[in-house]
């Protein structure tokens, strides 16, 4: 008599993780419901007097305020040596360590939520950057900016960054990453606002609309990601 099979159920792939799908599309809905209100409010969202009273608070009046190692790590983030370490390099790596899979997993989550959550959705609303009005204590970009105030790009790519990281990383470590995912978002919100590029509205949706894009995409790609899971870094020799 054959004995069962008791290693089924170890070697059978983990489930999809609903928990990321549901809160996916629950924060990218929300995301959208606001960038309509946006829309529909003009020069005057629903959101002003919030992010007026936020900049007068926080927004800087010159760049020697804002030129240290903290603000400056989160302004090139994602731009520049950031963005070439993020979209360039980080998946070159995982295709060199045989994590094809993962390499387009994180693709797709960085580069798609930039495309779609942040420049298409950029364009559509079409949100002015916070100008100058010094005679209130407000003061406008202190480094060059793109068009478009809403959403965040930066917070968009920094909200994609933490989840495709909890992504890949083990369960068990997930804990501790999500704190420090939680002092990346506040450091990038606070940045942004801080140099007058962003309203803080601008970051908080960006952070949720990245982070909401890359959940789907986690849920989408969880099958292939569990095949990825303790291969081989290198290919054995015959």
């Amino acid at each position: 008599m054959t004995a069962p099979d008791t290693t089924a159920s170890a070697t059978q792939a983990s489930p999809r993780p609903r928990l990321a799908l549901w809160l996916g599309l629950a924060g990218l809905t929300a995301f959208l419901a606001v960038a309509a209100l946006m829309i529909a409010g003009g020069d005057s969202p629903f959101t002003q007097a919030m992010d007026d009273a936020w900049r007068a608070a926080i927004g800087a009046s010159s760049v020697d305020e804002v030129d240290g190692p903290l603000p400056m790590f989160f302004q090139y983030f994602g731009e520049g040596v950031g963005a070439i370490f993020i979209m360039l390099l980080s998946p070159i790596a995982l295709f060199i360590v045989r994590r094809w899979r993962t390499a387009l997993f994180w693709l797709a989550s960085i580069m798609g939520s930039a495309l779609v959550a942040s420049q298409l959705v950029k364009h559509t609303v079409d949100r002015e950057r916070p100008a100058a009005d010094e005679a209130a204590g407000l003061f406008g970009p202190l480094f060059h900016t793109d068009h478009g105030s809403f959403p965040s790009g930066h917070s968009v790519t920094m909200g994609a960054f933490i989840v495709a990281v909890a992504a890949l990383i083990p369960a068990a470590h997930r804990r501790l990453w999500w704190v420090a995912g939680v002092l990346l978002a506040v450091g990038m919100a606070w940045q942004r606002t801080l140099i007058n590029a962003h309203y803080l509205s601008d970051t908080i949706a960006g952070l949720v609309a990245g982070a909401s894009f890359v959940a789907i995409m986690w849920w989408a790609f969880a099958p292939l990601l569990e095949k990825d899971r303790g291969k081989p870094l290198t290919r054995k020799r015959s």
